[in-house]
């Protein structure tokens, strides 16, 4: 499904796409005006539904937040790729989660719109520590903009190593983090995921896979035209071990012009050449989650596919037990690989109005009380 958390592309499709078009140099344009004017007024509270781009790290960066109740706690999604924008998809991927939450979906530096108005021009700035900081710029942006004290990050996959570095960071700015398909250390990552492939088709005696698989050998490779030999195998074993509800996958009108669908699949080219590359030595290849250190001031909850062959559950889990947090839990979800299932989606939904919900309200009434006393404004 386009637009959602899988840090392991290219498909076969889009990588055939990439090797036609090294080294042609395209000029793109946004198919959406300078959207600041389109942001509803303050008088529009308590409900708030805005499109606007902002100036984050240098360049103006597309975010929409939607929620019925602005005085509810924001909740900021970061999507995976690197360069798969979750906007096209928020809509029917997250109906009714609007009712609790303030829902903000940014489309991070080289994805999306972000991309359309760019352009590959930022690629020298094109750092995962540039992008934690964007992360950050945005998450002030939101607190100041929304009267906040802090919010909520939830990311997947890519969006999950970005989560982890803007938490770090910055814990001031956070309730909690939530985390889909948790990476961990890519190359780590890519040999369990190959390893776990290859088990798969030998218990089925996939001659097939099992020769194409052993014919590339276990990772690190050093070449691209080994990585869709690879991927064929995983997605398909992938498709056979899901067993949960697919989410919904429908696309907002908003996104579907043929101009910003090309727009979204050449920031999605883009990113897998930066970040990966010919050679796949990119910057991404390079994330280690645990060198970073594994102390942490905000509660980390990690909701990780049981069936995941790209991000396994197993390197998962092991870096969540490293973890020192005020608090933190673990859950699995059945018959679910690296794409959210609709499982995934509901535990997800569970998981922040039961457990992290509370802790933006408990700090939003303490808050409250202590504004009532000085006369100052709360939340």
């Amino acid at each position: 499904m386009l637009g959602l958390a899988d840090y392991a592309r290219p498909s076969g499709r889009r990588l055939k796409l990439l090797l036609v078009t090294v080294g042609l140099s395209l000029a793109y344009s946004s198919p959406v005006p300078d959207a600041a004017a389109q942001a509803l007024p303050d008088h529009a509270a308590p409900q708030v539904n805005e499109e606007l781009f902002v100036r984050i790290g240098g360049i103006d960066q597309w975010i929409t937040i939607k929620g019925d109740d602005r005085n509810n706690p924001v909740v900021l999604f970061l999507h995976g790729g690197p360069g798969d924008a979750l906007s096209p998809f928020a809509d029917a991927l997250y109906v009714g989660w609007n009712k609790d939450f303030t829902l903000v979906q940014w489309d991070q530096r080289g994805a999306g719109r972000t991309y359309g108005k760019t352009g590959p021009a930022i690629e020298p700035t094109m750092t995962v520590e540039r992008m934690a900081d964007d992360g950050i710029e945005v998450a002030q942006f939101l607190a100041k903009h929304l009267e906040k004290r802090k919010i909520i990050v939830v990311g997947g996959s890519w969006g999950s190593i970005l989560g982890i570095y803007i938490v770090r960071a910055r814990p001031d700015l956070f309730y909690a983090y939530v985390g889909n398909a948790q990476a961990v250390n890519w190359r780590r990552n890519l040999s369990a995921s190959y390893a776990r492939v290859l088990e798969l088709a030998r218990a089925a005696g996939d001659q097939q896979a099992i020769t194409a698989l052993t014919t590339i050998g276990p990772p690190p490779w050093h070449s691209v035209s080994k990585w869709p030999i690879f991927r064929k195998w995983e997605k398909a074993y992938q498709a056979k071990v899901v067993s949960a509800p697919p989410a919904p996958e429908t696309l907002s009108p908003a996104y579907a012009s043929p101009e910003e669908r090309a727009q979204y699949e050449a920031a999605d080219d883009f990113n897998f050449m930066h970040f990966w590359g010919l050679t796949l030595s990119g910057p991404l290849t390079e994330v280690d989650l645990p060198a970073l250190g594994t102390k942490f001031a905000v509660p980390i909850f990690i909701i990780q596919g049981q069936e995941d062959l790209t991000a396994v559950p197993e390197l998962a889990k092991a870096y969540f037990d490293s973890i020192k947090a005020p608090l933190k839990h673990f859950y699995l979800v059945p018959g679910t690989g690296h794409e959210p299932s609709a499982t995934e989606l509901d535990l997800t939904l569970k998981v922040l109005v039961e457990q992290v919900r509370p802790l933006a309200l408990d700090r939003l009434d303490e808050q409250g009380n202590r504004a009532r006393r000085g006369g100052a404004r709360c939340c």
